[in-house]
């Protein structure tokens, strides 16, 4: 079994991608999960919601466009 976990809110608008996330951080607490959005705004309100329940987070672009953020407990 992975550690991580996939939240992609590709495609979705605020405040969708961050009620997903914050979903994902209270079904796995020990677990890594990767958030996919793709835009700028969602990538900033997904990392305030992680960083606020205590993950640190790592931030890229992907290649094909869009955000990757990796939220490690």
């Amino acid at each position: 079994m992975s550690n991580e976990i996939v939240v992609d809110a590709s495609g979705l608008s605020c405040p969708q991608p961050v009620l997903l996330t914050r979903n994902a951080l209270k079904q796995h607490p020990e677990r890594i999960i990767v958030v996919l959005v793709d835009s700028a705004a969602s990538r900033d309100n997904c990392q305030r919601v992680a960083e606020k329940a205590g993950r640190q987070v790592v931030s890229s672009e992907r290649p094909e466009g869009g955000y990757r953020l990796d939220l490690k407990p």
